[in-house]
């Protein structure tokens, strides 16, 4: 099937590699971030005056009804919805406000001629869900569209990154789901059903960690770290002497890790996992040993955990985690020059599973009786 698509919220490209991965024969026409740096990414990856730096709350239906777009890809702003920011307000928040001029003024206006997407695809953080799914359903259903909604790991798809996220993919209603015997309208699905490509058949994430642990994440790391790499991606001590019991610590041959954020490396607290890369030592009794002699006033107690050789993730081992690598293709990822190592971190941190979504376009599309490739 040929598309032609708009990506909102483009930030580095997440959805638009997922687009290029899918079944479809399709790509995007038009992308629009508001951040610049983003853009600045998005260009040296996938070309000149592709992406367009503007505020999404401009936009207009006559904006966009000459692009055509049979598909929408959304990936709206999270800060209003997630629960690592105390300050969230939801759908009232401001920051929601360019989204919600999309769902209820555009969209609307673009229906009335005749010029709406055929499909939708929106993915954002789970607070989302009790937030604004609602109005967001109702809203499409009203303008005649069938709608699934999604909460999806990528644990379920063998990724040992737990990142637990929401969906909704909405097709014109004329266009038909794949749809499970059990499936009740509202329901919230948290596996993609049918007869794709997705092998995801689990009641819940919890079901899939027995019974399909997955990578080990020694798959996505570089082992071998050059000695600059090494001291750059060292966690300071000053960290670790005193926050180093918070941190979420993992070893090249766990199966999971933490939900990476734009605030890794900048804090502490459920921003991600940090790497032991010597795995033959008990991390617990080190730092138990730690703790006792830094109460006891040594100084140098902190050097008792450079032999559990602690390091944070490198951007390039989480966009593998992330999906933005793929084994299966050559793709190299590039930053330009001026984007800084704190800034790559954020904007990995505000992207997409690239895998998931890249399976979920492929259903989105997908009619009964059809199998995807």
């Amino acid at each position: 099937m040929q598309v032609r698509a708009l990506e909102f919220y483009s930030g580095i490209g997440g959805l638009h590699l997922a687009l290029s991965r899918s079944r479809l024969a399709g790509s995007i026409i038009k992308a629009f971030d508001w951040d610049q740096t983003a853009c600045q990414v998005y260009e040296a990856n996938f070309g000149q005056r592709l992406v367009c730096k503007v505020d999404i709350s401009t936009l207009t239906a006559s904006d966009l009804s000459p692009l055509d777009a049979t598909l929408w890809l959304l990936s709206p702003s999270c800060q209003p919805y997630t629960v690592l920011n105390p300050n969230a307000k939801g759908a009232s928040d401001p920051r929601a406000k360019s989204f919600f001029h999309l769902v209820d003024d555009v969209l609307p206006e673009l229906a009335i001629t005749g010029a709406q997407p055929r499909y939708i695809l929106v993915e954002n953080v789970a607070g989302f869900q009790a937030s604004a799914s609602t109005h967001l359903v109702s809203r499409l259903r009203g303008l005649g569209y069938s709608v699934q909604e999604f909460s999806l790991t990528p644990l379920q798809f063998g990724i040992p990154n737990s990142r637990l996220r929401y969906y909704l993919l909405a097709k014109m209603a004329s266009l038909k789901f794949t749809l499970p015997d059990s499936h009740t309208e509202g329901d919230i699905m948290e596996y993609i059903p049918g007869p794709g490509d997705s092998s995801v058949k689990l009641l819940s994430p919890i079901s899939n960690l027995r019974d399909n642990p997955g990578q080990e994440l020694r798959k996505y790391l570089d082992i071998d770290l050059s000695e600059s790499d090494t001291r750059t991606y060292r966690i300071p001590d000053r960290v670790l002497t005193k926050w180093g019991r918070l941190f979420d610590i993992v070893i090249p041959s766990g199966r999971q890790s933490c939900c990476f954020t734009r605030g890794y490396t900048q804090l502490v607290e459920r921003s991600g996992s940090i790497l032991q890369m010597n795995e033959n030592l008990n991390t617990t009794l080190v730092f138990d040993g730690f703790l006792q002699s830094h109460a006891e006033g040594d100084t140098e107690a902190v050097r008792q955990l450079d032999k559990l050789e602690l390091r944070y993730f490198t951007p390039a081992e989480l966009l593998r985690l992330f999906h933005f690598v793929d084994a299966r293709e050559t793709f190299s990822f590039a930053w330009p020059s001026t984007v800084s190592l704190k800034s790559k971190y954020r904007l990995i941190g505000n992207s997409v599973n690239v895998e998931i979504v890249r399976q979920l376009i492929n259903y989105l599309v997908e009619e009964p009786g059809e199998r995807n490739s």
